[in-house]
């Protein structure tokens, strides 16, 4: 991630590689203008830059900054006032993604809040990330890494505070999506069961938090049959990891459970060849909660937070289950695999027991889920199900973070085609309304708590790079869990 400063220097002197602005469309076919900054409006005047949101223009300084290049960043409205918080981390977030092999940027919001200079300080960060870890090269033929170091320009007097705490912020949930794009990139091949939990650890080591993991022995015993099922293809047993950050001033508790397939290749119910490589982030909901937990740490929160990782590996081994077979759950619930690719509800089930065990005031679950919520949603919208209460707090935290979330019902129709014919359930109901039947399923294992699950399956990993999220793992819905969780603290110390 990269390093984050501030500094009260003048625009025209701040020393950095390149100077980010923004740019607004002028009124009534004006020439587009950078907000409280006049010299660099007129110097642009001719340049006919498009203002689109996230449209960037990257030019010499013209002796107008002491940085080498300016790089304009559309924002599409002519009032920096109607710019939303997240359309600047958008914008400013395909800036610094754009700045692979630069050392240092500045940003500088001329004439904007202290909010929303906040938020285009969030994008950048969370925009300067690439994942080189396994590309070679030396020299010219090196790869490039994310931007090195962004410096916030404060604003005005007053702000020194108000910018301090943007950086520390911005540093937090740059870390926490880091760990999350990491892993979640991660090939398959170096990231199973036993390696997920090990940088579980690794990652926690220094912060209050507690770890147990539960090998493949240990969770047959425990009667974790809808984990073991689906884990008994691979040569890589399963693992589930139970984390706990519990400060001392905690009145309230979360407990977190995510869905953690290292790879899912369908099992005997085998996917298409075809897009199956993008099966390596079906462990972006666990490596989402575990995120989350590292940064309610790193803010000091006080709330309890218990977090489960469900962690398998779906293979179509010698051993593994067959369509057909039943299963007994965590909680003696009896289940009949008819589709084996549906597994990321059986190890959810199993961890959701354990999880409503504690007792806590609120479970939350993240999981790449279902296909069917990518056909109801899109590529960019998560789905949230659950009962009222879960999915009026998950919706109110995404309205802080922008993250965009959309709630969908349990129809009651729906649970009948869940009751197993040799089995108390079957892990599949008919195709329509796939994902509410999936939500449906692991309402069976909650019983009375208040819980949120949110189907991540399409925004999760991406196929096109979007604002602060280049290709591959976007990291989305991290920042919603982590501000669900500064909201339960908040409202608890209220």
């Amino acid at each position: 991630m990269p390093t984050i400063t501030i500094t009260d220097t003048s625009l025209r002197d701040v020393a950095a590689d390149v100077l980010v602005l923004p740019l607004l469309p002028g009124a009534e076919g004006a020439p587009s203008a950078v907000p409280g900054a006049p010299e660099i409006t007129e110097a642009i005047a001719g340049l006919d830059a498009s203002t689109g949101r996230g449209d960037l223009h990257r030019i010499p300084s013209y002796g107008l900054a002491s940085a080498g290049s300016l790089l304009l960043v559309g924002l599409g409205e002519e009032d920096l006032a109607a710019v939303s918080d997240e359309d600047l981390r958008l914008a400013f977030g395909a800036a610094t993604r754009s700045l692979t092999g630069v050392g240092t940027a500045a940003i500088a919001l001329p004439t904007a809040s202290a909010t929303q200079r906040a938020a285009a300080l969030e994008g950048a960060a969370l925009g300067a990330y690439t994942f080189t870890a396994h590309k070679t090269g030396s020299g010219s033929a090196a790869p490039k890494g994310a931007l090195g170091t962004i410096t916030l320009v404060a604003d005005g007097e007053g702000e020194g505070e108000a910018a301090a705490s943007a950086v520390e912020r911005s540093g937090v949930l740059a870390d926490v999506l880091t760990i999350v794009r990491d892993l979640v990139n991660t090939p398959p091949n170096l990231l199973y069961p036993a390696e997920f939990a090990r940088r579980a650890e690794e990652l926690v080591g220094d912060l209050p938090i507690s770890v147990t993991v539960l090998d493949e022995k240990q969770l047959a015993e425990g009667g974790y049959g809808g984990i073991v099922g689906v884990g008994q293809g691979s040569t890589r047993p399963p693992r589930l990891v139970r984390l706990e950050y519990a400060p001392a001033a905690a009145t309230s508790s979360v407990a977190l459970v995510g869905k953690g397939i290292t790879f899912d290749t369908g099992g005997i119910s085998l996917k298409p060849a075809a897009g199956m490589d993008d099966m390596t982030s079906d462990m972006t909901g666990a490596a989402t909660v575990l995120a989350a937990t590292v940064g309610a740490a790193r803010l000091g929160l006080d709330v309890k937070v218990t977090t489960y990782l469900a962690l398998a590996e779906n293979m179509p081994g010698g051993g593994a289950q067959r369509p057909g077979d039943v299963v007994t759950m965590r909680n003696g619930r009896t289940v009949e695999v008819l589709n084996t690719d549906a597994e990321g509800r059986m190890v959810m089930a199993d961890a959701l027991v354990d999880a409503v065990a504690d007792e806590p005031d609120l479970v939350v679950d993240v999981a790449t889920l279902t296909g069917a919520a990518v056909v109801a949603l899109g590529k960019r919208t998560a789905g949230v199900m659950g009962t009222q209460e879960g999915r009026d707090l998950v919706m109110a935290a995404s309205e802080t973070t922008g993250e965009p979330f959309w709630p969908l019902p349990f129809p009651s129709e729906l649970r009948a085609d869940l009751t197993g014919r040799v089995a108390d359930l079957r892990n599949i109901g008919d195709r329509p309304g796939g994902a509410l039947s999936a939500g449906i399923f692991l309402a069976e294992f909650v019983g009375d708590a208040q819980w949120a699950h949110l189907d991540i399956a399409g925004p999760g990993y991406a196929s096109s790079p979007l604002g602060y999220m280049g290709k591959g793992a976007t990291g989305m819905s991290t920042r919603t869990v982590l501000q669900l969780l500064e909201d339960v603290a908040s409202r608890a110390g209220a």
